[in-house]
């Protein structure tokens, strides 16, 4: 009897592994506008921490106080709605251009992107072009790769350091967060949030890149919901583009069919290049169809229509188009036509509906808010005259940005009248407690509960005005 070999052990791997991606340089229009969202967000992004307005940072959201300054206007807690309405604005907002453009927010303006386009840029200064980066990597440690790689490293960290930085300049005054960085005496909580979304700009733009959009962005696995067959996406015209050949086969192909004019068509506009896969941030071949994976940039565009020029042929060989456009033929004309279609009728609609009253309740809104607090202590008490007395705590919140003093008025009860002074000045952007003690002839209201209220009239602006109900308790 023969001795069995043991069975050899079989590792089963659940996940592919990550094939390195080296994105090429791609330049055209589509290139030229992508730059131009980096460069608009990020002046924006880097540069409103320190745009001053009405002697104060223009945009902080100031937690420790519970204040929100957005330019000329204070947000407060009570605000919130305010907030989530602007939310709502905005999903509305990516719902209606992805039911036009498809994953347009993807490819130009999302975080993920403009950040990865950044430090590719960098990368490519130091490290070379898609060849040299690729021969780079492959080759044994040396001086030169490990001073390159480091000089990458650092540089992208200084960005990411600097993102950080001006993440938290929004919440603590960047003024003053410059001045404790250059001291070494930030405090802990700066400290944790400016390494901790150092680190998150660093690992997923340096590091995971397409990885984020590909597994870890929830977008890509709902946006086809919002999609439909006259949504704008990138698209290969398999048409004229197949069967593909080299640029030698399709010249040879273009000699013969000029012997033979009824010769079939052998080869396709597509030379099979594939600067459109080079190019593409997350390695997708665009000529195998719509991936979930594509992010809409047109980088695949711009190199494509290169090298169509450079061939003498027309360029939209891979074009933004519908699949109705694609599969009927139809002209550019016929898209835009397409585009006013019912769902997006339907979104502009609500979109419109929405910015309205969220435009209209931030015009209206009162810079005054007034809260009654009453003394649950004491109930109602009998003083002097026979006058029954309850004592109250006004809450009276300034937003305005300029100080204000406010005439202090109680009515709903026949002869009743205030035992404090009937005005208190507020700052601006402040809030403070009035203690107010109000009195009532007992013959003026019946005993248990009576209803009053208390009216705030700015002095210097009547019509900044609140009032405010509240309960007056008369004892038996």
């Amino acid at each position: 009897m023969s001795d069995a070999a043991p069975p050899r052990e079989a590792v089963i791997k659940m996940y592919a592994a990550r094939e390195e991606i080296y994105p090429r340089e791609a330049k055209g229009r589509y290139a030229t506008l992508r730059w131009a969202c980096v460069w608009l967000t990020q002046i924006v992004f880097y540069g409103l921490p320190w745009l001053n307005w009405n002697g104060r940072q223009a945009v902080l959201f100031d937690l420790g106080a519970r204040k929100f300054y957005i330019f000329g206007v204070v947000l407060w807690p009570q605000d919130f709605i305010y907030l989530a309405a602007l939310l709502i604005v905005c999903a509305y907002a990516l719902f209606l251009v992805t039911a036009v453009a498809g994953r347009v927010w993807c490819g130009f303006a999302c975080p993920q992107t403009v950040y990865t386009e950044i430090f590719m840029w960098i990368e490519r200064r130091i490290e070379g072009a898609r060849s040299a980066r690729i021969r780079l990597d492959r080759q044994p440690w040396t001086l030169d790769k490990v001073l390159r790689k480091s000089a990458k490293h650092a540089a992208w960290f200084a960005v990411a350091l600097w993102t950080g930085f001006s993440f938290v300049g929004y919440f603590t005054p960047v003024s003053s967060l410059m001045g404790e960085m250059a001291a070494f005496s930030l405090g802990p909580w700066e400290t944790f949030w400016i390494l901790f979304y150092a680190l998150a700009t660093y690992g997923n733009a340096g590091w995971l890149r397409e990885q984020v959009c590909k597994y870890m962005c929830p977008y890509a696995r709902f946006q086809s919901s919002m999609f439909d067959k006259d949504t704008l996406i990138i698209t290969y015209d398999v048409a004229r583009g197949e069967p593909r050949g080299p640029l030698a086969a399709r010249s040879s192909a273009a000699a013969a069919a000029a012997a033979a004019v009824a010769a079939p068509k052998s080869t396709g506009d597509c030379i099979d290049c594939n600067l459109c896969v080079q190019v593409c941030p997350t390695g997708i071949d665009i000529r195998n169809g719509l991936q979930y994976e594509c992010i809409g940039c047109a980088a695949c565009v711009d190199a494509c229509n290169t090298v169509m020029a450079k061939i003498d042929l027309p360029p939209g060989l891979i074009r933004y188009s519908t699949e109705h456009a694609m599969a009927e033929g139809w002209s550019l004309a016929q898209v835009r036509a397409r585009v006013l279609r019912p769902r997006v009728l339907l979104y502009t609609a609500l979109l419109g509906l929405i910015v309205a009253a969220f435009g209209v309740a931030l015009t209206l809104r009162t810079p005054l808010k007034l809260d009654v607090i009453r003394d649950r202590g004491a109930m109602g008490r009998e003083v002097e005259d026979g006058l029954i007395e309850n004592v109250y705590r006004l809450q009276v919140m300034n937003t305005a940005e300029t100080a204000h003093t406010f005439r202090i008025v109680v009515k709903g009860l026949p002869l009743i009248s205030l035992a404090t002074p009937a005005t208190a000045t507020l700052e601006g952007a402040s809030a403070r407690a009035v203690p107010v003690r109000v009195r009532v002839p007992r013959a003026a209201a019946r005993t248990g509960s009576n209803k009053i209220e208390f009216e705030l009239t700015a002095t210097d602006d009547p019509s900044l005005r609140v009032e405010e109900k509240a309960v007056f308790i008369v004892p038996r």
